[in-house]
């Protein structure tokens, strides 16, 4: 499962960088969606894959604590998720503005 993770974040970050150097706007907008969503898996997998485990594990000892697993990698990923998606509709309605104005969706303002 690691390693069919590993493959998903690295073709995120790939496909995110590629589309980043391209000359269109909404393809850098897209390219930085999918760096986000590489971002968001790899601190995912930074709260360590558990098979069939329970998100609140059993007590070890008669007076111990309950122990819980790691939620700040959850909470990252959630707040990581609501901040990406503010950012793509703020980028698209700048891109959309800019095209009104220069009547081109090119990275530089103008055509080759």
């Amino acid at each position: 499962m690691e390693t069919i993770l590993a493959i998903g974040i690295g073709v995120f970050a790939g496909a995110g960088v590629w589309l980043l150097l391209r000359p269109r706007t909404f393809q850098v907008i897209i390219g930085l969606s999918l760096l986000g969503y590489a971002v968001n898996l790899f601190i995912f997998a930074m709260g360590r894959l558990r098979v069939s485990a329970p998100p609140i594990l059993e007590k070890g000892m008669v007076g111990d604590p309950v122990a819980f697993d790691d939620p700040l990698p959850q909470a990252l990923v959630l707040t990581a998720i609501v901040i990406g998606f503010a950012m793509t509709a703020l980028f698209l309605v700048v891109v959309m503005a800019a095209r009104g104005r220069t009547g081109t969706d090119h990275v530089d303002g103008r055509e080759d």
